[in-house]
């Protein structure tokens, strides 16, 4: 299980550092690929196929579903992490998620969101009044979060 929030640095190399807590949940490897809302998405591999298996029940025969099948399978990477727990980001990844130099890794259940940190602020400051009313919307009165 996944959680929390992880603010790191990418270095001229292109690498960033894993939490060590997250790569626990990973393994030795790590899939990363786009995300939606603008961040990247980092699956173990289990959890990979996963989403390979319900993506290949998809119609192909749907517009959206071809569309989305592209999107989150081309840009995905599997990547090995260092001896310090670090892994070198494709540069395709980091334009996609406009990734400079301060990041925010995020803990999502089954996966990692990779934001860029003026990113995950803006998200934030976009939704925290919401939230509220999206767990109305989300949850049943019997769910006490």
């Amino acid at each position: 299980m996944l959680s929390g929030e992880y603010r790191h640095n990418i270095d001229e190399k292109k690498r960033l550092i894993i939490p060590s807590r997250i790569r626990c949940e990973m393994g030795e490897n790590i899939v990363i690929t786009r995300g939606l809302d603008g961040c990247l998405f980092g699956y173990n591999e289990k959890n990979w196929e996963n989403i390979m298996e319900k993506l290949n029940t998809l119609p192909f025969t749907k517009r959206d579903a071809r569309n989305f099948t592209r999107f989150l399978t081309s840009g995905a990477t599997l990547l090995e992490f260092d001896k310090q727990g670090r892994v070198v980001l494709p540069s395709y990844l980091l334009d996609y998620a406009n990734l400079e130099k301060e990041i925010v890794i995020v803990g999502v259940i089954n996966r990692i969101e990779i934001w860029s940190s003026a990113k995950w602020e803006e998200f934030m400051n976009n939704n925290v009044d919401s939230l509220s009313d999206i767990s109305e919307n989300l949850f049943d009165s019997s769910l006490n979060i």
